[in-house]
């Protein structure tokens, strides 16, 4: 049960970088993973076989909170841009790439996922 939850998890960031996808922003080549879940080898590898990509780890636990320290050191000139802050201070402690067969399995889940929306659009009105 705990291992669907995270696929569907995986899912819905999916259907997060194909939107991004459409919108023009192209391909995803790399994932940049942070917080208490990426201890999990599991969910690591979950998430680089279901989105397709090499996920790598970096030094912090607080992706959020360095994000906008970050943010405030270029507005306040301590780097000149983001990529410089970037190259300062984040790290990348660990990567995990795809495993082809379970990505190729998690491809043919993928499909039955996305029809399962529209399939229960009339049940999630009456709940």
């Amino acid at each position: 049960m705990t291992r669907s939850f995270l696929e569907g998890v995986a899912f819905g960031l999916k259907d997060i970088f194909r939107l991004t996808q459409a919108a023009g922003l192209g391909e995803v080549e790399q994932v940049l993973a942070s917080g208490g879940g990426t201890r999990s080898p599991l969910w690591r590898q979950i998430l680089a076989s279901v989105l397709e990509t090499e996920l790598v780890t970096v030094n912090t636990t607080e992706g959020a909170a360095i994000g906008a320290a970050l943010l405030a050191g270029v507005g306040a000139e301590a780097w000149s841009d983001v990529d410089a802050a970037c190259l300062g201070v984040v790290k990348i402690t660990g990567s995990q790439r795809p495993e082809a067969a379970q990505a190729e399995r998690y491809q043919d889940q993928y499909r039955v996922y996305q029809g399962l929306y529209p399939a229960l659009r009339d049940s999630f009105k009456k709940m």
